[in-house]
C-alpha cells in the first residue's frame, strides 16, 4: 500500500501550525489475518463442500419461495421485479 500524505488539517485549534503535533500514518496489513481466516473458512466447510451443488440448492429454494402465489402476491412480485428489486424467474410468472 502506498504510503500517504495527507494535508494537515488547519484551524483555531492551531492543528498543522510550527509547533503543533505531528501526524502519523497509520497503515495495517492484515494480508496474513486474512489468509487465515480463509483457511479456517476452508477448514470449517469441509472437503465435501460442493459450491454448485449449493447454488443449485438456493436456486430451487427461490423457485419454491415464489413459487404457487395468489394474484396480489404475483402483482407484488410482477411490481418487485420491474423495479429491479428481484430477478425475473419461470419465464415470467413466479410459479415456475
Amino acid at each position: 500500500m502506498a504510503p500517504s500524505h495527507p494535508t494537515p488539517p488547519t484551524g483555531p485549534d492551531g492543528a498543522g501550525r510550527p509547533g503543533s503535533p505531528e501526524l502519523v500514518d497509520f497503515t495495517v496489513d492484515l494480508t496474513a489475518q486474512e489468509a487465515l481466516r480463509q483457511a479456517q473458512v476452508l477448514a470449517a466447510i469441509g472437503p465435501d463442500w460442493d459450491p454448485i451443488e449449493v447454488l443449485r440448492g438456493e436456486e430451487a429454494a427461490y423457485d419454491l419461495l415464489y413459487s404457487g402465489l395468489d394474484a396480489d402476491q404475483q402483482r407484488l412480485y410482477d411490481d418487485l421485479v420491474a423495479a429491479g428489486v428481484l430477478p425475473r424467474r419461470g419465464g415470467g410468472r413466479a410459479a415456475a
